[in-house]
């Protein structure tokens, strides 16, 4: 969800370039997004938006700026990757990658987007909305750091 989300409102901020959303775990590699994500993508206008799971790879910390943890366990095993990512010397001369907590974007520092697999609809809509908080001031702070 957070994906489509991110997306969507990124089309009008142009410092904003390619997105991709994976998991530290290979749960569902391959599958297609939860049949309520979509729903509630659609019942908010996102209509576009198609993606297959994949794992995180140490290859992304050196292919993207910034890598955003839905919650602090994921931000914990993604700092370890990163770690990992640079003293193999993957990384090379090549620029790493800050790893963050997408909700320290929100306006709550240290918020977590609660995993709504489990739960109803609800669950979703409610990830929905921290999504768009959290992009939103996502891309403020990168606008501030570009300025």
């Amino acid at each position: 969800m957070a994906e489509g989300v991110f997306r969507s409102l990124s089309r009008t901020h142009p410092s904003i370039g390619v997105i991709d959303s994976c998991g530290t775990g290979a749960y569902h590699v391959g599958d297609s997004p939860d049949t309520r994500t979509m729903a509630v993508l659609r019942d908010n206008g996102i209509t576009d938006y198609v993606h297959g799971a994949r794992q995180v790879t140490l290859d992304d910390f050196t292919n993207f700026d910034y890598i955003l943890a839905m919650d602090k366990y994921n931000l914990r095993d993604l700092e370890r990757l990163r770690t990992r990512a640079t003293s193999k010397g993957s990384a090379g001369d090549k620029k790493v990658a800050q790893v963050m907590l997408f909700g320290d974007f929100g306006g709550t520092k240290g918020e977590e987007v609660g995993d709504p697999y489990y739960g109803a609809r609800h669950g979703f809509e409610i990830a929905y909305e921290q999504m768009v908080r959290f992009s939103e001031g996502f891309f403020k702070e990168v606008e501030k750091r570009e300025d």
